[in-house]
């Protein structure tokens, strides 16, 4: 079929002979979630294989690079090489050029590839440094705002300036702003449309998708214009309630009387840290984000000052041993959920999960919380109970 495809998809609009049709959207997402089901499970055997050669540990740390390399993998053997992807072999399309109808080149074969895998993995890596440096910046410069306001009783009682509720706003709503999950709902919204370019990087490289079977008289071929409509709807509910929200917010800044509870302070907690007691800035996850520049070693110590946990030098209590905290019953239950070994030193986060010490402050120090309820918590040593 291939072969033939290659023969036949090179003649021109003119020829009424034979003309493949585009495919259309369910075909698409169809082959598209049959290639996540072989990567899944290519993934699910890399796993296994890190998983005996260097631990649980070590396998959880790489999964984000594990996924990676799997989808690197089965790309390049398949549309890096010219071939096609089993799940485009399993719903008859074809990936041709969208001006040509030619089979793609090497070189947007290969810019589809890398763009769709590596920008996204290089998103995930760097936009949580990029949004701390940012986060730190906005917070210096608003907390610098406060003082000055506070440091003169004529400027407290006038409402913050457009500047100050510029970067709040930006402050407030950064995760939102940085993150590119817009532009996909977009690119997906325009694909239940059309039809055509499921992920944007098809549609910056003009890659489409042709069907290569047959199609009788009887045969209708729908899209999902209906679920086009829902999200479209769906997103101009959420920007509404958003502006909505913005402009009811605005309105009690410019209020005077809420001037004194913006002009905000600090406080010193135990080994001189400093924390914000802003109320517009304690929203802001900053207890485990280290300051810029800070060693591993620094980071443990901070976040053991703010736990108010001392920091052990070797682990105290390892539930491998059957004797320890015997009142936790179970192995299942005295292995940690994130490295699946069984836990040293066990740590309690404020919502009531239990994991390592050194795995949940790994966790709480690229992200303010719980891995399993996705609340924001604080952790504390989970000790044995004496009588």
């Amino acid at each position: 079929m291939s072969d033939h495809v290659r023969e036949r998809a090179t003649f021109s609009a003119q020829d009424a002979s034979f003309n493949y049709p585009w495919a259309a959207a369910p075909d698409i997402i169809r082959s598209n979630q049959k290639d996540a089901y072989f990567q899944s499970m290519l993934l699910t055997h890399l796993f296994g294989v890190i998983r005996s050669l260097y631990g649980a540990r070590t396998a959880h740390n790489w999964s984000s690079e594990a996924r990676t390399f799997t989808e690197l993998l089965y790309l390049g053997l398949t549309t890096f090489v010219g071939n096609r992807t089993l799940g485009e072999e399993y719903c008859d399309i074809v990936q041709v050029e969208d001006d040509t109808r030619r089979l793609p080149s090497i070189t947007r074969r290969s810019g589809y590839i890398l763009s769709s895998i590596l920008m996204p993995y290089i998103l995930t890596r760097f936009l949580p440094a990029f949004r701390r440096r940012l986060r730190a910046k906005l917070e210096g410069s608003m907390r610098k705002s406060h003082r000055r306001r506070a440091s003169s009783p004529a400027r407290s009682k006038q409402p913050p300036s457009r500047g100050f509720q510029i970067q709040e706003y930006i402050l407030k709503h950064l995760d939102s702003i940085t993150s590119p999950a817009p532009v996909y709902a977009a690119t997906l919204a325009v694909f239940y449309f059309s039809g055509a370019y499921y992920q944007l990087s098809k549609r910056v490289f003009g890659l489409r998708y042709i069907f290569t079977r047959k199609l009788e008289e009887s045969d209708q071929r729908v899209g999902y214009e209906v679920l086009g409509v829902l999200l479209v709807l769906q997103m101009i509910m959420q920007g509404y309630l958003h502006m909505q929200d913005t402009y009811a917010h605005a309105q009690t800044l410019n209020v005077p009387s809420n001037a004194a509870a913006l002009a905000g302070g600090s406080a010193i907690i135990d080994g001189g840290v400093e924390i914000a007691t802003d109320t517009t800035i304690a929203a802001a996850p900053l207890l485990f984000e280290p300051p810029p520049g800070a060693d591993p070693a620094a980071q443990k110590e901070r976040v053991s000052k703010l736990t108010h946990t001392p920091l052990p030098e070797t682990y105290r209590f390892h539930l491998e041993d059957p004797e320890v905290m015997q009142w936790i019953d179970g192995k299942q239950q005295r292995k940690c959920t994130l490295c699946l070994e069984p836990m040293k030193d066990p740590a309690v986060t404020t919502c009531g999960h239990v994991f390592c010490w050194q795995c949940a402050s790994d966790w709480l120090r690229e992200q303010p919380m719980c891995p399993l309820c996705r609340q924001s918590a604080l952790v504390q040593h989970l000790l044995p109970l004496r009588g």
